[in-house]
């Protein structure tokens, strides 16, 4: 299962790192990390969440159970960044983050565990892809993305 990355602070974490991987189009960054908590509110000690108020409580904490340490993130979060001046209509951007879910799903074992983001960094030619959401739009998004993954995954 692929978790998606929601807080802008993750997005920006990652978006700090070096490209892993890009295309002419799209560009993948990966942080090998697990989403940041949410940050406590200012004078409290519970986290800032949607719950509004509600007590959490605290996990159980057994002393007598061995510290395990884990090297790498057993998930992978993804984000997908679409900017609106890079893709002007709403339904192409959906599309394309539709095949940014899609290719990163069907190469999950391929890639690592942590953070992992692809942006869209340039636009698709109007001349050549007029309608927002054609076939041949989709394939070349489908096909670039197919791409740049399964080298991420060689690196």
């Amino acid at each position: 299962m692929i978790g998606r990355i929601v807080r802008s602070e993750d997005f920006e974490r990652v978006l700090r790192t070096p490209t892993r991987a890009r295309s002419t189009h799209f560009a993948l960054h990966h942080l090998p990390v697990e989403p940041g908590r949410p940050r406590a509110r200012p004078g409290t000690s519970a986290p800032d969440l949607s719950t509004g108020g509600v007590a959490i409580p605290a996990p159980p904490v057994d002393d007598g159970a061995p510290v395990v340490r884990v090297a790498a993130p057993a998930g992978l979060w993804l984000g997908a960044v679409v900017p609106k001046r890079h893709a002007r209509r709403s339904v192409t951007r959906s599309l394309m983050k539709r095949e940014i879910r899609a290719a990163v799903g069907a190469r999950d074992g391929l890639l690592g565990g942590g953070l992992w983001v692809v942006r869209l960094k340039a636009p698709f030619d109007r001349t050549r892809f007029p309608s927002a959401a054609s076939d041949a739009l989709q394939q070349a998004v489908r096909a670039e993305l197919r791409g740049m993954l399964d080298a991420a995954g060689r690196r």
